[in-house]
C-alpha cells in the first residue's frame, strides 16, 4: 500500500498495515496471537492515558492489554480478551518526525513491540532484542 500524496492514512489503512505485519510473523508466534484483538484508534482515551501517567496523547503509539502468555494460568475468570491497541495519530506524528522510514515499517515496529508484551517481555527486553536484531 504505497501512497504518494493525499490524505493521511485512515484507521482502516493503518489496521491493514498492522494485519499484514501480523501475517508475516513466524508460525510459533502467530499461533499465540489468534485470540488477540487488534484495534486501531486515533488516540488513547483519557482514562488510559491517566492510568499510564501520560499527559500527552501523542506519546502513546500502542498498548497491549491483557495477560502475557506465560501468565494466562493466573488470569482471573471473566478477564477481558487480550488486545493490542494502535493509535493512528501518534503513529503518523512519529512517522512524519522521523522522516527516514516507511509507514509500513513504523506500524510493524509498534505492533511487534506490543506483541512482545503479549509474550511477557518488558520494554527493556524488547529494546535489547531490537538493538541485537
Amino acid at each position: 500500500m504505497l501512497r504518494q500524496i493525499g490524505l493521511a492514512p485512515s484507521l482502516d489503512e493503518i489496521e491493514a498495515l498492522a494485519r499484514a505485519a501480523l501475517a508475516r510473523l513466524p508460525q510459533p508466534f502467530a499461533a499465540h496471537l489468534a485470540e488477540v484483538r487488534l484495534v486501531v484508534e486515533d488516540f488513547a482515551d483519557a482514562e488510559t492515558l491517566a492510568a499510564l501517567g501520560i499527559d500527552d496523547a501523542f506519546e502513546l503509539t500502542g498498548l497491549y492489554e491483557g495477560w502475557p502468555v506465560g501468565e494466562k494460568h493466573s488470569a482471573p475468570s471473566g478477564a477481558m480478551p487480550d488486545r493490542i491497541r494502535l493509535f493512528r495519530s501518534p503513529i503518523l506524528d512519529e512517522w512524519v518526525a522521523r522522516g527516514d522510514e516507511t509507514l509500513e515499517h513504523l506500524v510493524a515496529h509498534v505492533l511487534i513491540h506490543e506483541v512482545g508484551h503479549h509474550f511477557g517481555l518488558s520494554d527493556a527486553d524488547i529494546a535489547a532484542l531490537e538493538a541485537a536484531g
